[in-house]
């Protein structure tokens, strides 16, 4: 499972751990792509998985196009 993942109310910094931050917010995450909120830094977006035509060789991040990896490799045919 995904690492939880806590913002800073005041400055937007990311931790892991809410008391590793001076104003943590508690409230689940909203993915900037599809918009759904979820809990942890990694999720699927319904839907979207069938779209999925790389994967960053460094994280294991996938994405629909190159230029959102770090890293980017082609998902391998199936």
């Amino acid at each position: 499972m995904a690492k939880k993942v806590y913002t800073c109310k005041t400055c937007g910094a990311l931790a892991e751990e809410p008391g590793h931050l001076c104003n943590a917010n508690m409230d689940p995450m909203t993915c900037a792509f599809c918009g759904e909120k979820a809990p942890h830094t990694k999720h699927y977006c319904k839907g979207k998985l069938e779209d999925i035509k790389y994967v960053c060789s460094k994280c294991g991040r996938l994405a629909t196009s190159e230029e959102l990896l770090c890293e980017p490799s082609k998902v391998p045919a199936k």
